[in-house]
């Protein structure tokens, strides 16, 4: 039975241009906007192309999307257009009155990136002493005009002791939500040392447990970890509450500031320009899309695991742990591709056992045992 692949969720990276110089940024960002930044028209066509196809969330980001002059005016215009309008923010920009305006153009809800319960290390992580405290203000800000927030974290070497602390802070302050992102070799990310697979599967674990156990009034979610529906699966958690490990390419795609459309913003293939294809062509006939969305060309284990429907594997992991990523975080042609991205997700350490109906992997394993038996 063909899936019917749509957008749901889509992330546009407005600009280049950031406050902060974040050592995991996956583009890079700097102290000035690139010149070749979709323009305030461009934006709107963006909008218009992407109706077309669906009416998914569309994240406004960046760098730091509220250093756009134009921010609130295509906030709006998404939000008039039909789409669900977020935010995802570094936090030290929202003032009061920045927060009024967001609430004014449609903006339901922001995501706001907190690396530490404790001010002095999230300020060394994000170059910026009093980010900290600015990015709780920001939080503080959005609550007081109505405005969903969700805290988001990476997991590195420096806080992965202090995960739970940090939600607790965000329970504190008011937030709905949390999503612990994993690290995704890319941009300035190629530079930091990741933590350890079996640490990656430990803190997974840790994740689910808290979701289980319902400690904290927080919608959690694990993000770039997609094995998180596997494991929660064996732990016998509902895993219909989320829609699969991987959605990149599926139900996921990400517009770069020039107007590249990418499978996610940790997988940096050029799948068109919106400037030139129209984002409904590139969506529905982009060669990349379509090998994602077709399961049987996973490679490894990925390819003969039980849980691939559900899971899928970090498909931008796989790419950046299989060949040399640009420390610039620059584009890639699909054809000149720098890795494999349907190759096995080199993070995760489970060995298919082909058990369960999850993905059909125990017919493929079946077959694939009878050829080399010759049976």
């Amino acid at each position: 039975m063909k899936r019917e692949f749509v957008p749901r969720l889509i992330s546009w990276n407005m600009t280049f241009r950031c406050n902060l110089h974040c050592p995991h940024c996956y583009i890079d960002a700097r102290e000035r906007a690139a010149r070749d930044e979709l323009s305030t028209e461009e934006g709107k066509k963006l909008i218009d192309q992407i109706v077309e196809v669906s009416k998914p969330i569309l994240i406004l980001s960046g760098g730091e999307p509220l250093l756009r002059d134009d921010v609130f005016e295509l906030a709006q215009y998404a939000s008039r257009k039909g789409l669900i309008v977020a935010m995802g923010t570094n936090g030290t920009l929202i003032t009061d009155s920045v927060a009024a305006e967001l609430r004014a153009s449609g903006v339901k809800a922001v995501a706001i990136s907190i690396d530490s319960a404790v001010p002095e290390r999230h300020d060394a992580f994000r170059g910026l002493n009093g980010a900290w405290k600015r990015a709780l203000d920001g939080i503080a800000a959005c609550r007081a005009h109505g405005i969903s927030v969700q805290v988001n974290t990476t997991v590195t070497q420096q806080n992965y002791d202090e995960i739970e602390d940090i939600m607790a802070l965000a329970v504190k302050e008011g937030a709905s939500a949390f999503h612990l992102f994993f690290l995704v070799p890319t941009g300035r990310g190629v530079e930091i040392k990741d933590i350890s697979p079996e640490m990656y599967e430990r803190m997974i674990e840790r994740v689910l447990d808290i979701i289980a156990d319902a400690k904290y009034k927080l919608d959690v979610r694990p993000v770039c970890a997609p094995q998180f529906m596997r494991i929660a699966s064996q732990k016998g958690l509902d895993v219909s509450r989320w829609t699969r490990g991987c959605i990149a390419g599926l139900y996921y795609c990400r517009i770069y500031p020039t107007g590249e459309v990418t499978p996610c913003p940790y997988l940096p293939l050029k799948l068109g320009n919106i400037r030139d294809t129209r984002f409904k062509d590139v969506w529905f006939n982009s060669p990349v899309l379509n090998e994602l969305r077709d399961f049987d060309q996973l490679g490894g284990k990925c390819g003969i695991c039980e849980y691939r429907d559900i899971c899928g594997g970090c498909r931008a992991r796989a790419y950046g742990l299989t060949g040399f990523m640009d420390f610039c975080g620059g584009l890639h042609e699909p054809e000149e591709q720098k890795g494999d991205y349907l190759a096995e997700e080199p993070w995760c350490p489970y060995i298919p056992g082909g058990r369960g109906s999850g993905g059909g992997g125990d017919r493929r394993i079946e077959t694939e045992a009878k050829a080399e038996t010759g049976q």
